[in-house]
């Protein structure tokens, strides 16, 4: 089957898009066509189910598009959470096409591990009905590359069923292979649709629809669409940039706001803002040194100076250029810590080393800058959590970003992005932007729900977006917010707009924990446990459960906490505990913004 656009298409030969987008309009503009044939009350014989797992959200837009391709073709389709199906609903099913993102270190994203749990199960039922295919999302720079993806790949096919087509396991830059397998798919669902005239979707629906939840359950489809992407994104204005903690403080957190002009970008507080990085020419020019080059080399037509500092990650090394270096440098550190096979003591010693440490470490067997090139990764867009509600800021956007620096005299460290804005945007600069829409994320749909906000440090980013937006919508449900940092003195941002939304009555608890102020260090969990019996009594009246942060630590152990208070409020055991936090996911009460 040839995936280029037929002969005689309506997309010009000089249109801007590459050979994937192509194959999808065609298949789209023939779907179209074809459809437009058919009686106009003919309902499709066949119901594609696309199930989705996400954390930010690309898996479930990549579900939307999946099911607009399948309707142009003449074919029915729903995009569905992968939580919100049963092994019993999808044993029913007779199409199902699954996209899931990898979370951490090789887990199931945050809505899709109950479903994960379930299909293992040895009471699950069989699926030798069932047809499917598997499209995954990951980052080679993980050890687990697309590992979600592969276990559901490989379980469908233990449970009987039949694989149409070939998983995908799409890296960072996940446009281009996603729409050629989804228009493959598509194309071969559509083709064999006629020899199924019985095929349909179980009886009834086996789940809400993702677009039929509602509020932050919403699907993206749902929203206005927008010319700005990450192939295209918006030169927005960086209108303020304004340092939030102390200068005494051991962090510094700043405040940003982005003037969205004439965009016509609309957000939802709980989305987050993509921002395209420039790389600092210092380090540039430093590297450039390292590899005897002077910057005015040219790579398609292009200074290499322009192309490290706008297209290539020389931050973090990455694989590849892991393994080269230790085959040029065997004797080298890095090629003795990889010797030992310990992953773990490889991150350790990789852990605030970039690119040009590695060069260094390789000594005269590092590579040139024509065989360094292939071996750095394209210069990835940075996402960070919008801090604003567009109730109450329509047309900006603010952010709230730690800066990262460390070191020492001898050699400075810095963050790609979050130094980048700090201290290399003009005051009348433009930084260029896309908004990353995250349908999980948002303030409940029902105003008078409880909301129990849990975000320490810049976790506190989206929150101040969910108060602004119950302040200016009126919701009547009562806010509780855990808030910490080390030093109340030096780190309690935000304090003042806290402070007010307290006394005009929008916040009703704000439970602090500054760890360094007492011999004892106090975290958000410790207050968590202290408040158990009021904590259980909010999620016992319909309460939703927010926590934004760090995943590694303080997401763990703010679920753990969480669990103890049901657990010790129920008394029921841990099972128990752990079914009712499980039904709280199910009923979109309990997510989280972690990274």
């Amino acid at each position: 089957m040839s995936l280029l656009p037929p002969t005689g298409s309506l997309i010009p030969v000089d249109a801007p898009f590459s050979a994937a987008q192509e194959s999808w309009l065609a298949g789209f503009i023939a779907g179209i066509a074809a459809a437009g044939k058919k009686a106009s009350g003919a309902a499709p014989t066949t119901t594609i189910d696309v199930l989705f797992g996400t954390q930010t959200g690309n898996a479930e837009f990549l579900a939307d598009e999946l099911v607009s391709g399948a309707k142009a073709r003449g074919l029915g389709g729903r995009a569905t959470p992968l939580d919100a199906v049963t092994p019993e609903q999808l044993a029913e099913m007779s199409h199902v096409l699954v996209v899931t993102s990898t979370y951490g270190e090789g887990e199931m994203p945050d809505n899709a591990g109950l479903f994960w749990d379930a299909v293992q199960a040895t009471t699950v039922p069989r699926l030798e009905g069932l047809q499917y295919a598997v499209l995954g999302l990951g980052d080679t720079s993980y050890d687990e590359f697309c590992q979600a993806g592969k276990l559901l790949d490989t379980r469908f096919e233990q449970l009987g069923a039949t694989r149409i087509h070939d998983r995908v396991d799409c890296d960072v830059d996940f446009e281009d292979p996603a729409a050629l397998w989804s228009a493959a798919v598509l194309d071969r669902l559509a083709a064999g649709a006629g020899a199924q005239p019985g095929a349909s979707g179980p009886a009834g629906d086996p789940a809400t629809s993702a677009s039929a939840t509602g509020g932050a359950g919403a699907s993206r489809a749902s929203r206005p669409g927008s010319q700005w992407n990450k192939r295209n994104p918006y030169p927005s204005a960086l209108v303020e940039n304004r340092l939030l903690s102390s200068p005494r403080s051991a962090k510094e957190i700043r405040h940003y706001e982005f003037d969205l002009g004439d965009s016509g970008i609309e957000y939802a507080a709980g989305d987050a803002l993509a921002v395209v990085p420039v790389n600092d020419e210092v380090f540039v020019e430093q590297l450039l040194e390292q590899v005897g080059a002077n910057g005015g080399e040219a790579l398609d037509g292009r200074p290499i100076a322009e192309v490290l500092r706008t297209d290539r990650e020389i931050r973090t090394p990455s694989k590849d250029l892991i393994a080269d270096l230790v085959q040029r440098a065997p004797s080298s550190e890095l090629a003795a810590v990889v010797s030992h096979g310990d992953k773990h003591e490889l991150d350790r010693w990789l852990w605030g080393r970039d690119v040009l440490d590695l060069l260094r470490d390789a000594g005269p067997a590092a590579p040139g800058l024509d065989e360094l090139l292939p071996n750095l990764r394209p210069l990835q867009a940075r996402q960070y959590s919008i801090s604003s509600s567009p109730l109450a800021h329509p047309d900006r956007i603010h952010l709230t970003i730690a800066s990262v620096r460390y070191g020492d005299p001898h050699r400075m460290y810095a963050g790609v992005a979050s130094t980048f804005l700090a201290d290399r945007v003009s005051p009348d600069g433009t930084v260029d932007v896309y908004l990353q829409p995250n349908a999980s994320f948002g303030v409940p749909a029902d105003d008078s729900a409880p909301m129990i906000m849990i975000g320490p440090g810049t976790g506190i980013a989206p929150f101040r977006g969910f108060l602004h937006e119950r302040a200016v919508s009126g919701a009547t449900g009562r806010n509780w917010l855990f808030f910490g940092d080390q030093h109340r003195d030096t780190d309690f941002v935000y304090e003042d707009e806290l402070t007010s939304l307290q006394a005009s009555g929008v916040l009703d608890r704000l439970d602090l924990a500054f760890s360094r102020d007492q011999a004892e260090k106090v975290y958000v969990q410790t207050r968590m446990l202290e408040q158990a019996r009021e904590l259980y009594a909010w999620l016992e009246d319909g309460g939703h459960v927010y926590v934004c942060g760090d995943a590694s630590r303080m997401a763990k152990d703010v679920e753990a906490a969480l669990l103890s208070v049901i657990g010790g409020q129920r008394g029921r055991g841990d099972d128990d505990a752990q079914a009712y936090l499980a039904d709280m996911r199910r009923g979109k009460r309990y997510v989280r913004d972690v990274y």
